[in-house]
């Protein structure tokens, strides 16, 4: 038996229209395989193909992206994530951030709301789909809390 489930069913997105900026050496556009997966989440997806320009781009808008994502292999690896993530840190930044490398050997998921986390490339959908989860568990758990406390108008 074969089960379909279509791309606009509700347990596939867990994004729910998240503004996430997405580092990659080609602009992250819509060919971008990582672009695609994120979109498929639920994540509404900006690419940026230059470092600084990204992140002045989430510093100069603190509350507007919910996630950065980089593919860090096009940067220097991960060790240029990092140092990307201690930039927006220093800048009073914190967000969530998912940073993508071959350079990992284990794939990392921190208890630390304030770390990254890391995922080995070539992303698989399994591993894009745990992190950007892991990632986002406030939010989730935020909307599921919302869904069993509606809210009541007077």
């Amino acid at each position: 038996m074969q089960v379909f489930r279509h791309s606009d069913h509700e347990a596939t997105v867990v994004g729910w229209d998240i503004r996430v900026l997405l580092l990659a050496r080609d602009g992250g556009g819509a060919s971008n395989p990582v672009a695609r997966a994120l979109a498929g989440l639920g994540g509404l997806v900006e690419g940026e193909a230059e470092l600084y320009t990204a992140l002045a781009a989430m510093i100069d808008d603190p509350l507007g992206y919910g996630l950065f994502v980089m593919e860090c292999d096009g940067y220097g690896g991960a060790e240029a994530g990092q140092l990307a993530v201690s930039r927006l840190t220093a800048a009073g930044l914190r967000l969530p951030v998912l940073l993508i490398s071959r350079d990992c050997r284990e794939q990392r998921f921190p208890a630390d709301r304030s770390a990254p986390v890391l995922l080995r490339a070539p992303l698989s959908a399994v591993s894009l789909r745990v992190g950007f989860e892991h990632a986002l568990r406030d939010r989730l758990l935020a909307r599921v809390w919302q869904q069993g406390h509606p809210r009541t108008t007077a």
